[in-house]
């Protein structure tokens, strides 16, 4: 079987295709986005048994690349690179967690969490960052001048590409908005050698500064306007079903910021069913921050109208975006999806993270929206007590420390930290700490 992939303009009347391995990121004839688009026709040579065994053989095994859950998808994702020309930490194979104790709480009978953020850098960016980086490193192989890779980065991105560039030997730039990161996460491309550039701006600001900048010859862009990161990530739809012995849930809530994460859930999914994997859809909900809402602004109008917006400050700091690069993708696979969008503020995006953390999660606070969205579906009716829920969680929750510190400590200002948690400060007397832990066990019988 020939495998063969091409960038298309996702301009149905346009059309124009150019080669994967060309440094271009919207269509020289009308200016829209691209897509990677596969010959389906040579993939149907393999049935949807054969391709689901093939996948399910590959999963976590030890034969270079296919351990990785992007790279035993490979001829769904980029054939024509290499495999010495991977780079790849074997990410993907994340955790599916049955969320059991949420589930009851809620009156669902199946949360999962698809834990993302259990990923060599911590986050869902991963997935599309080894296939971009090894596509870099297979144009540099065929002659092609690449001097570095760039992006502008809430934080996520940046450290997926700083890793991927240095294990590549690839010179790696990050453009972060000064005092907006958590420190874990400004530490890491720091930590990977990347040259990193903190400006006073916000992330659409870095944004605008990296396009230019990726128009000088050598300067490749890594951010998701790059149609080989949604390649990458749309093997957590893949994931998803092989992990329900493939089967699909009911509804999936994905945190939307940039909103290249709800264009690749719903191309995986759409790629499943053209090839006979899947005979249904599932629902997509796309979760933003109220503060960061310009989709959520737009569905409200039946998406027929939508303005970028100044993003506000927002706890969930990897998606506080107000001009999302993605928005023409995400609407198009909103649509085809039965697709819900709705906002969650900064004291329910906060208290959903808590309460689920107490169950035995340790959710980042974009995780946190999502979980937020669900529980107003739930009261809405739209996610009903037989269904089933997958919930993407796009990072670890040790990136955000800070966060759940000020939560604990109800030191967020203007915010009822409903399961705030703090340690009780006691003496060195035996007698006080058996009476503070029996005050503690009768209050927990109590509720």
């Amino acid at each position: 079987m020939e495998n063969n992939c091409w960038f298309q303009c996702i301009n149905e009347d346009c059309g124009a295709t150019y080669s994967v391995f060309d440094a271009i990121y919207r269509c020289r004839d009308c200016g829209q986005l691209l897509e990677v688009t596969h010959d389906i026709d040579s993939l149907r040579t393999q049935s949807a048994s054969e391709w689901r065994h093939l996948f399910d053989d590959r999963y976590k095994r030890n034969i270079w690349p296919y351990g990785s859950g992007v790279w035993g998808k490979k001829e769904w994702v980029m054939p024509l690179v290499e495999d010495d020309n991977i780079i790849s930490f074997y990410e993907g194979g994340t955790n599916l967690f049955w969320a059991n104790r949420l589930s009851r709480e809620l009156g669902v009978s199946e949360i999962w969490i698809k834990q993302c953020g259990n990923s060599h850098t911590g986050s869902f960016k991963d997935l599309g960052m080894t296939v971009l980086v090894s596509a870099a490193r297979q144009m540099i192989a065929d002659g092609r001048k690449i001097r570095a890779i760039a992006c502008a980065s809430t934080g996520d991105t940046s450290a997926a590409l700083a890793a991927y560039c240095a294990a590549a030997d690839i010179p790696s730039i990050v453009f972060l908005p000064r005092d907006k990161v958590s420190t874990a996460q400004l530490i890491q491309p720091i930590a990977n050698g990347a040259t990193v550039m903190s400006l006073d701006t916000d992330f659409d600001g870095c944004m605008k500064i990296v396009q230019k900048v990726a128009e000088d010859q050598g300067i490749y862009l890594a951010n998701s306007i790059n149609s080989l990161r949604l390649e990458g990530q749309k093997t957590i739809s893949i994931e998803l079903a092989q992990q329900f012995d493939w089967e699909l849930p009911d509804v999936i809530i994905v945190p939307g910021g940039n909103l290249g994460n709800v264009s690749a859930l719903g191309k995986g999914f759409l790629m499943m069913r053209d090839l006979g994997l899947i005979d249904h859809l599932p629902r997509i909900v796309c979760a933003q921050a109220e503060n960061a809402n310009p989709l959520y602004r737009s569905y409200l109008t039946g998406f027929k109208e939508y303005e970028p917006i100044k993003a506000k400050t927002t706890l969930a700091s990897a998606i506080q975006i107000g001009n999302p690069v993605s928005i023409e993708r995400a609407v198009r696979i909103l649509k085809q999806f039965k697709g819900v969008v709705e906002q969650a503020s900064e004291e329910e995006l906060a208290n959903a993270s808590a309460q689920a953390d107490q169950t035995g999660m340790y959710n980042c606070p974009h995780t946190g929206v999502a979980l937020a969205v669900l529980q107003k579906l739930i009261s809405r009716g739209e996610v009903g007590a037989r269904d089933r829920v997958a919930v993407i969680s796009t990072a670890h929750g040790l990136k955000f420390t800070e966060f759940k510190i000020r939560y604990h400590e109800r030191k967020i200002e203007g915010m009822e930290a409903r399961y705030a948690n703090s340690p009780i400060e006691l003496p060195d007397d035996v007698g006080a700490v058996q009476e503070a832990i029996e005050k503690k066990l009768d209050s927990i019988s109590v509720t």
